[in-house]
């Protein structure tokens, strides 16, 4: 529902502003499974999205420049549109991680593109980076979770995926 995902983005900047407040939050945005009408409906909810992580930002006051914020999805989207003018779930996607304590204002990670010739069997964006090497970036460099912690009690049997580079400052 509208402004729901604001509502919930402002109380969790309102409990982690506080100094014996969390430092962890997760919450999510439902709607983003567009197999129709993308374009009518994909605009609200990017705006809801912006919406709701400029009130979380704003809520954090100062505590916003030691914030490190990941936006995930749990699929990927097509690269092309289907017959009801939307996307069937793809396995590439995107994730985004914003905050002050984030090395922002670019790609990192592997960029497959979007030519025909890069589509992951003609139809989906390549997944070229595992979600779980940006999730241990977030969780040694951030919290100070051990590389141990991280591999035997999060992600098991992640040893060979390696935290990615230069995402924080």
């Amino acid at each position: 529902r509208r402004g729901q995902f604001k509502f919930l983005a402002e109380a969790a900047g309102k409990l982690m502003s506080a100094s014996d407040g969390p430092r962890i939050a997760a919450f999510e945005s439902t709607g983003w499974d567009t197999h129709f009408r993308q374009v009518d409906r994909l605009g609200v909810q990017l705006h809801d999205l912006a919406e709701g992580l400029a009130a979380f930002r704003a809520r954090l006051g100062p505590a916003w420049d030691r914030t490190a914020v990941a936006v995930v999805s749990e699929f990927g989207r097509t690269a092309a549109e289907n017959g009801s003018r939307g996307t069937d779930h793809g396995v590439g996607g995107i994730a985004f991680v914003l905050g002050g304590a984030v090395r922002g204002g670019r790609i990192a990670g592997t960029w497959p593109g979007l030519s025909a010739a890069a589509l992951y069997q003609n139809r989906d964006l390549a997944p070229a980076n595992n979600y779980r090497s940006l999730f241990k970036t977030l969780l040694r460099g951030h919290t100070g979770l051990s590389e141990a912690a991280i591999e035997e009690a999060v992600f098991p049997g992640s040893r060979s995926l390696r935290p990615m580079r230069d995402i924080l400052l």
